[in-house]
Formats: C-alpha cells, structure tokens, sequence
C-alpha cells in the first residue's frame, strides 16, 4: 500500500508538472490561437497529400502494370525534392515575410496533389510527385516558425507535440480515406481529395497575422540579415541538426511509410483490415507527440526526446512479429506514441537553435536535408525485404533498433536551447488583438 501511495504522489507530480491543454490555451489570445490552427491544418493536410500514395501504392503498381518497388520509388522522389523547396521557400520567406510564403507554398502542393489524379503513366508520376515534394518541403518550416514565433514561451512544448502530429492526423485521414473509399473511388479520386487542403489559404489570409519577430528582424541593417554573416558560429549547429533530423527521418518513415505494405504482403490481410491497423498507430502519435512535447517543456527538450526514442526498443518485438491483428494494432499504437512522442519535441527544438533572421530557413532545411539523405529509406527497406522471402517485419525492425539508439546518442550529446527568446528587442512582440 505505501508503494502504491508513493506511486500515486510521483504520478500526481508529474501530472501538476504537465502544462494541460486548457492551460496552453488560456495562455494564448485569440490570434495566437489561430495560428496555432493554422500551423496545424497545414502540416496536416500536407501529411495527408503525402501519404495518399503510400496506401495507394499496390492500386497504382497494378494499374500501371510495374512493381510496386517502382512506385514507392516515387515517394523517394518526393523526398528528394522537398530541401530544395526548404531552402527556396524559406528565404522568400526572410525575405517577404512567413504569412504570404506559406500561403502560396499551400497553394502550390494542392495542385500538384491534384495534377496526380490525372497522371497518365509512372513517368509523369514522377514528374508529379517531385514538384509536390519541392512544394511540401517549404511548409514545415514557415508554419512551425510563423507559429513559434507568436506563441507565449510556455506554450511551446505542447504546441510544438501539437503541431508536429500534424503529421499523424495526416496520415489518419488517409488511412481513412483509403479504408472507406479506395474501392469507390480509386486512387485517382484520392488524389483529387486531396486538392482540399488549398482551401486552408483563405483561412490563413484572413485570420493568421505576420510574425512580429520578422517584422522586428527587418529593422535590422541589411548587412547583418545577410545569411554568411548571421551563420557565423552557428555551423556547427547546423550540422548537428542536419545529422539530428537524418536520424529523425530515418525513425518515422522506416516505421511508417513501408508498414500498409507490411501489412498486405507479409501479412496477407486485405483492404478493410490495412485500413483499420493504419489509423490505429496515428491516433498513438498523436497522444505520444502531445505528452513528449509537453513533458520537453518541464524536463528538457533532449531528454523528452531520448527516453521517447530508447523506450521504442523494446516494443519492436510486438510491432513487427505479431500474427494476431489486435497484437499488431497494439504495437503500431505504442510504436508510434514513442516515435512521434520524441518527433513532437523537434518543431520547438529547431526553433530554439536557430537565429531569429534564418528561422523560416534553417529549421526547414535541417529538417529537409535529413529527409534527402534519407530519402532512399523506403525503396532501400522495400527491395531488402522483397529479396528476403518478403520479411518486412523483420527488416524494419532491425533497421529501427540501430536508428533508435543512434538517435538517443546523438540527441544527448548535441545542444539544447530551452527557453531562448525570439525577437531584435528580446521581448515577446506585441500582437494585434492582444489584450
């Protein structure tokens, strides 16, 4: 009885220490809380574009009679393009302000989500899906920056977890899209879905304001905006974020972007059944990216991070090796709350260690840089697994156990910048509709 009480004071603790939601939201006035939603409808319907194809990679293999290798190819593509998208989009944004950048980068992957619809072969496929990956790779990082940079300090945590399982609510919606309509309306009819998101623009235009922190960062002489003079002493830095978010891409999308296939080759199960296990580890994200990065705001961003990547060790026995559905369905939602719980701390710990001048740009590209190298994950997994009798379980699982401890060492043996104030002034800016 007394360890149990002792139990309940240390949970007790804990839970006093967590910034709830109503508490993040109280702190926030309206218009911060805006952008907040926009911040993460974008990343949430640019997930969703995203992972459109992953479900319907097998329809697209069969309706234009290629292997399927060849159109997860297609994905390493997207990949590829989207730091290059990082680093044009982010410096218009320095540039032009992070509001109208990201307005038009919405824009712009809507189309080319709907331009894929119509795709007449696998060539321009391809085509396609390199221009979407250039288009989303500028939003990530204009919504994390416009949003981190209006939000109070002790909000940041939460709403950074919030923002990044954008990403998982992203690839719930398709996974429901595909569960409940792959059948009616084909992949093509996914595609054109998916145009929805150029909607969220008139969203932002006439709600979300222009981060306060660029506008102070304009004031500034235009030699010290130059990049080469604000990089100064931050190289270093940016390599250690380069080689942090190679390792974060290489965690989600060997856990994720193979596992619809895992699920219909190795395990033979079909269409309604993939549906079902593919929104199950989302909606453990998602509860994962919230906790984490709440819990960063209390403890530390690069613990938050190492105890979420360490803790995904021993789970990868019920993830990969289960037969029973409802095992399965348990290892993707604990698999994925540790993944994205430490992916939840990285929209804030970017911006943290980035300068006010380049922070539209370097979070980005970091984070784009590591998806490049990254890229080959997908089709390297696929083709390994297809030329092993079809072990896909067993492929992603030793490929994420030496991903997940690389990442807990790396982690905790880079910097961290926990609480660092945005702004020329070193003040939080005042907003419009502030109280």
């Amino acid at each position: 009885m007394a360890c149990a009480s002792r139990r309940e004071v240390r949970y007790q603790n804990l839970h006093n220490r967590l910034p709830s939601r109503e508490n993040v939201a109280v702190a926030m006035n309206s218009v911060q809380r805006n952008v907040v939603i926009a911040g993460f409808m974008g990343w949430t319907l640019d997930a969703f574009d995203y992972f459109i194809l992953i479900f319907a990679a097998s329809a697209i293999a069969g309706d234009f009679h290629v292997e399927r290798a060849d159109v997860v190819f297609a994905v390493t593509l997207t990949l590829l393009a989207r730091p290059i998208g990082a680093f044009v989009f982010g410096l218009l944004a320095e540039r032009f302000g992070r509001r109208p950048m990201l307005m038009l980068d919405i824009a712009l992957f809507s189309f080319f989500e709907l331009a894929t619809a119509f795709a007449p072969n696998l060539t321009a496929l391809f085509i396609l899906r390199l221009c979407f990956g250039f288009a989303m790779g500028g939003e990530w990082g204009l919504g994390s920056s416009l949003t981190m940079e209006i939000i109070p300090e002790k909000s940041r945590g939460f709403v950074s977890g919030l923002l990044q399982e954008g990403y998982a609510c992203g690839n719930l919606l398709a996974a429901l899209l595909y569960w409940s309509l792959i059948d009616t309306i084909g992949w093509r009819g996914m595609f054109v879905v998916g145009f929805v998101p150029s909607l969220l623009v008139l969203y932002i235009r006439s709600t979300v304001p222009e981060s306060p922190v660029w506008q102070q960062t304009q004031a500034r002489p235009a030699h010290e905006r130059n990049v080469f003079t604000v990089m100064r002493g931050y190289w270093g830095r940016a390599l250690f974020m380069i080689v942090l978010m190679t390792l974060f891409n290489c965690f989600s999308h060997g856990t994720q972007d193979l596992y619809p296939l895992f699920l219909t080759v190795e395990k033979g199960f079909k269409t309604d059944m993939v549906g079902l296990l593919g929104t199950i580890g989302p909606i453990g994200a998602i509860l994962g990216g919230l906790f984490f990065g709440a819990l960063s705001q209390r403890i530390g961003r690069k613990r938050a991070i190492v105890i979420a990547a360490l803790l995904s060790l021993p789970i990868l026995k019920l993830w990969a090796f289960s037969s029973e559905p409802w095992m399965l369905g348990m290892g993707a939602f604990w698999l994925q709350v540790m993944v994205q719980g430490a992916w939840g701390v990285v929209p804030v710990h970017l911006n943290e260690l980035s300068p006010d001048a380049l922070r539209a740009t370097l979070p980005g590209l970091s984070y784009q840089i590591g998806n490049f190298i990254s890229a080959g994950v997908p089709w390297v997994l696929t083709s390994l697994a297809e030329a092993n009798h079809k072990q896909y379980g067993l492929t992603m699982a030793s490929f994420i156990a030496v991903v997940a401890i690389l990442l807990a060492i790396v982690t905790a043996l880079g910097p961290e910048a926990k609480g660092q104030r945005f702004g020329a002034a070193e003040t939080e800016a005042p907003l419009p509709g502030s109280a």
